[in-house]
């Protein structure tokens, strides 16, 4: 388990000199490794990674839909009429189609505790934010963010702090936690 910090790709290799990679990370990673999934470069939180490929092959397979959990924050005032748009799904575009996202588990929260994000969020002094619960079954391309800003939304900050029974707990980013013997329950 990695908390993958902001501005970091969830990859080794790097695409440019300046990108900050998994590999700048204080650990020694064997060869075999690799991310489960993905969290943008913009986004932070829990990433997963693993060189059991059964794990691996479980954990991406969409007919295998398991609990994605965030804290997201978002630009405005959150409506309840926008929970609940979230709740019941919303229409995204994916590659220049339209994609109905799945029912969704989505709660206004306050100000989460969790480390500061370096560089920190901009501010804007007439502009409100509010923080979400949001948690999916489904992990398309940028989804969450997508799906805040299709209703009137944008997102500012995302964290992944869940999946599965995993937790992020207390991790920092850019701390790693070695786990074994995982066990998923399909």
């Amino acid at each position: 388990m990695i908390y993958k910090p902001y501005g970091m790709l969830s990859q080794f290799t790097r695409e440019t000199a300046e990108q900050r990679t998994l590999a700048d990370l204080d650990f020694n990673f064997p060869v075999d490794v690799y991310p489960v999934g993905r969290l943008d470069y913009d986004s932070e939180g829990l990433l997963l990674l693993t060189n059991d490929k059964t794990l691996n092959f479980k954990l991406l397979n969409p007919e295998n839909a398991h609990q994605r959990k965030y804290f997201v924050q978002v630009e405005g005032d959150v409506t309840a009429a926008a929970i609940a748009a979230l709740c019941k799904g919303v229409a995204i575009s994916l590659q220049g189609k339209t994609y109905q996202t799945m029912p969704a588990t989505v709660k206004k929260i306050e100000p989460p505790s969790l480390p500061e994000r370096l560089p920190p969020i901009r501010t804007r002094l007439n502009v409100p934010t509010s923080w979400l619960s949001i948690s999916l079954q489904e992990g398309k391309n940028r989804q969450v963010r997508r799906m805040t800003a299709a209703v009137g939304f944008p997102t500012l900050r995302l964290v992944r702090i869940q999946l599965l029974h995993w937790q992020i707990g207390a991790m920092q980013p850019g701390e790693i936690v070695e786990i074994e013997g995982v066990e998923i329950p399909f």
